[in-house]
């Protein structure tokens, strides 16, 4: 039972700790460009040029 009133309070601030990660990567502009990093693979780079 003990453990129980240890394990709660602490899975409570675990899930408060990710919603407020969360919070603040979409205030910061985490997810502004969600199609850039998609189409960005799809882009072939220059080759290694032999001199």
């Amino acid at each position: 039972m003990t453990g129980i009133l240890i394990l709660i309070p602490i899975a409570l601030g675990l899930g408060l700790l990710g919603l407020g990660a969360f919070f603040w990567s979409l205030r910061s502009g985490q997810f502004d460009d969600l199609d850039g990093a998609a189409l960005r693979i799809l882009i072939e780079d220059e080759g290694p040029t032999d001199d």
